[in-house]
């Protein structure tokens, strides 16, 4: 009886692991990172990220958030049900911020393997041309001589 219940408390531990993994949501995206290229500087730009809700239960985004105050996400704020897709919107402002970007959007939800999961948008604001003017020139007032 020794030798055998070791086993026996390891098979029924395995078994209670594997069983309480078949239910719950899971999510599972098309895509995690995106890469914008090169954008003019000024405009917004927008990537939709898609997911699937894997699991057997619903799926619930309680918070999205992004890594600064120049990207903005939206979410499915209802539950996804299982086999169903979801969207998220990500919206980058590349108003003023020439240059290289990499922006991390932070997800969590009661998916039962990744409660929390980071996607990535990134890539190069160029700098909007500068317009020339030419300098207004000022009329030169002369007093009449005395």
């Amino acid at each position: 009886m020794k030798k055998i219940l070791p086993f026996l408390i390891l098979f029924v531990g395995l078994n209670t692991y594997l069983f309480a993994q078949d239910g719950g949501a899971r999510i599972s995206f098309e895509e995690e990172k995106f890469d914008f290229g090169e954008v003019d500087e000024g405009p917004q730009v927008t990537h939709e990220f898609v997911f699937t809700n894997n699991g057997t239960e619903p799926l619930i985004l309680s918070r999205v958030k992004a890594s600064c105050g120049c990207t903005t996400p939206s979410w499915p704020k209802d539950p996804i049900l299982p086999g169903d897709e979801g969207k998220i919107l990500v919206t980058y402002n590349t108003a003023k911020r020439p240059g290289n970007f990499n922006k991390s959007i932070t997800i969590t939800s009661n998916a039962i393997e990744e409660t929390t999961k980071v996607i990535y948008i990134k890539g190069t604001v160029t700098v909007a041309p500068q317009e020339e003017t030419m300098p207004v020139r000022q009329p030169v007032l002369m007093s009449p001589m005395k």
